[in-house]
């Protein structure tokens, strides 16, 4: 592994003047905060790309024969890397997006209609030179591992080329990527419910809660809107990092797909073999009037209705790790803490345990893959209801963006308050989780408060259709 500190600049900048290498993986965190929002990553020109499709898993587009997961399994350990304790946790290794739809390769589930057997579930590409931030000390580190090279003369004589192509690169001068024109005239946004469907779905699932095939279930709505002509998802992200700062945003580019995102939520952290997860169930509009503001809080931590809905979706998803760690080592130190961005507050607990031996990252994806809060509980039945409630694909949204390193060492979000680029649409979703005590208006409302900084990113007001 070689590496190189650069004079500090700021991680949006130095994706702008990277993307022109390739395939841009920006794992952003535009929200600053000690621990959540500390590290931002940029790689491009990956050596290899793995994808799953329906069929199967591809590298480089040649068909893989064993399981998705076995098959990334093996490929990762094709590059095994040991850790350098002193860089920022991200090292090199595979960054992209597993998508919601990948979980019809881990469970046997109901099929929306509109499920393209022929697009990618998970793509990730495998990136041995990343630049690396540590934004609360002001570093940038680029770190080059030599990867595919086998030995080690040339690792070492790939690496430093990587780390002088990165610094070339970073040393041009920027363009800018900023609309040159308000975004709202030209998008016309359109969801696939209106509001009675969707409070009628709400209540649908009301009633098989009522009679007990589920305790809760997460229902979205999804918005659309043609793509205009040399529209650049790129410069929207831009936008959508200061309309919605968020600890785990990111922006990918796949060639035919860009995915712009601003989660609030984590997934998945593997370090040291410790694992962390970090459900948001519960959410709340927040106030400019700072009194208003706090009193909003105080109601959304007072809520039964979102205590409850918290706590069934911790419960599930200390089931789903105990699956891979050890005995015992499961816990929750925080049980709806409070969280607070730009548009809501959110109730936020943490999961956490120990890995168990022989397993690693892989094996907790597949123990856990998608994320009980976005899903409901129990987990199969309400995705099943999800898909026919819903009725479309989600694709990437609900699903999970981040990285897996070479070392071992895993960060996945939870897809939300992000926008789809693909087929020459934007696509984006919001939803909340459903129990017996919900109010389908006042849920058909949560979908909104939720969106309303990512609609405000294209300059519009909400995506609300207007008949």
């Amino acid at each position: 592994m070689r590496t190189r500190e650069i004079p500090f600049l700021p991680p949006e900048v130095a994706a702008e003047r990277l993307r022109p290498l390739g395939q841009l993986a920006f794992l952003d965190s535009a929200m600053a905060h000690p621990t959540l929002g500390r590290y931002a990553y940029i790689g491009v020109a990956p050596f290899a790309v793995f994808t799953v499709d329906a069929e199967s898993a591809k590298l480089d587009g040649q068909r893989l024969s064993e399981p998705p997961l076995a098959a990334l399994k093996a490929l990762l350990a094709r590059y095994r890397t040991p850790t350098a304790p002193e860089l920022p946790p991200f090292q090199g290794g595979a960054m992209g997006m597993i998508s919601y739809d990948f979980a019809h390769h881990l469970e046997v589930l109901a099929k929306p209609a509109d499920l393209d057997p022929t697009k990618p579930t998970i793509r990730l590409g495998l990136y041995d030179t990343i630049l690396a931030f540590d934004l609360a000390e002001a570093r940038a580190i680029l770190i080059s591992t030599g990867h595919p090279e086998t030995s080690e003369m040339a690792r070492g004589k790939r690496a430093e080329a990587r780390l002088g192509d990165f610094a070339a690169a970073l040393a041009a001068p920027a363009g800018t990527s900023a609309p040159a024109e308000p975004l709202a005239r030209r998008f016309d946004w359109h969801s696939n419910f209106f509001a009675p469907a969707y409070c009628a779905g709400i209540e649908r699932v009301r009633e098989y809660i009522l009679d007990g095939d589920i305790f809760q279930a997460n229902i979205a709505q999804t918005f659309r809107s043609a793509l205009p002509k040399a529209f650049d998802p790129f410069a929207l992200y831009l936008r959508l990092r200061q309309t919605n700062a968020a600890p785990f945003g990111a922006f990918f580019d796949f060639g035919d797909l860009q995915i712009a995102s601003s989660s609030p939520e984590r997934f998945l952290r593997l370090a040291d073999r410790r694992v962390e997860a970090r459900p948001i169930k519960g959410t709340a509009k927040r106030s400019a009037d700072a009194a208003e503001d706090a009193r909003l809080a105080a109601e959304l931590l007072a809520s039964k209705k979102d205590r409850a809905e918290n706590v069934m979706i911790v419960d599930l998803l200390r089931n789903d790790i105990a699956r891979v760690c050890e005995a015992e080592s499961v816990d929750v130190p925080v049980l709806c803490g409070l969280e607070s961005y730009a548009a809501v507050h959110h109730l936020t607990s943490v999961v956490t345990g120990q890995l168990a031996a022989g397993h690693d990252a892989t094996d907790l994806i597949a123990a856990a893959f998608p994320g009980g809060s976005i899903t409901g509980a129990p987990k199969i039945r309400a995705m099943d209801i999800i898909t026919e409630i819903e009725n479309t694909a989600r694709g990437p949204y609900c699903g999970s963006l981040g990285y897996v390193g070479f070392d071992g060492a895993m960060d996945l979000n939870i897809a939300i308050r992000t926008v789809v680029f693909e087929d020459g649409q934007a696509r984006l979703s919001a939803g909340g989780g459903i129990t017996v005590l919900s109010d389908p208006t006042a849920e058909y409302e949560e979908t909104f408060t939720k969106a309303t900084r990512v609609f405000a990113a294209f300059g519009a007001d909400d995506g609300r259709d207007r008949p």
